[in-house]
């Protein structure tokens, strides 16, 4: 699977998910998801603040206004993205957040 394919100008990333917070808070998590999304985007030539898309999957949607905290911090001020964020089971028990992003490169 790869990790984020680049097509027509655009960047489109795989869900991310934490790997070393696995467990942790969701702050954390979102955290160190976030950090890897910005890694998967500068590797494509572009950043955050050329989002175009986010979509976020919590496995607790009372995780909601947590998340937020981390996501109103890390996200370009006058660049949001469109967003949808909903409540899914995830595969692994441990992981509170997954998110995947669309970026113009």
């Amino acid at each position: 699977m790869s990790q984020a394919v680049v097509h027509g100008g655009l960047v489109s990333t795989a869900g991310q998910v934490a790997h070393t917070t696995r467990g942790d808070t969701v702050r954390a998590q979102a955290t160190e998801i976030l950090q890897t999304l910005e890694e998967l985007l500068a590797k494509a030539g572009t950043d955050k603040s050329r989002l175009l898309t986010a979509q976020i999957w919590l496995s607790d949607i009372e995780d909601f206004a947590e998340f937020n905290a981390v996501w109103d911090v890390w996200v370009a001020k006058d660049a949001a993205p469109t967003r949808v964020c909903v409540e899914s089971k995830l595969v692994v028990p441990a992981l509170k957040v997954e998110v995947a992003v669309t970026a113009a490169v």
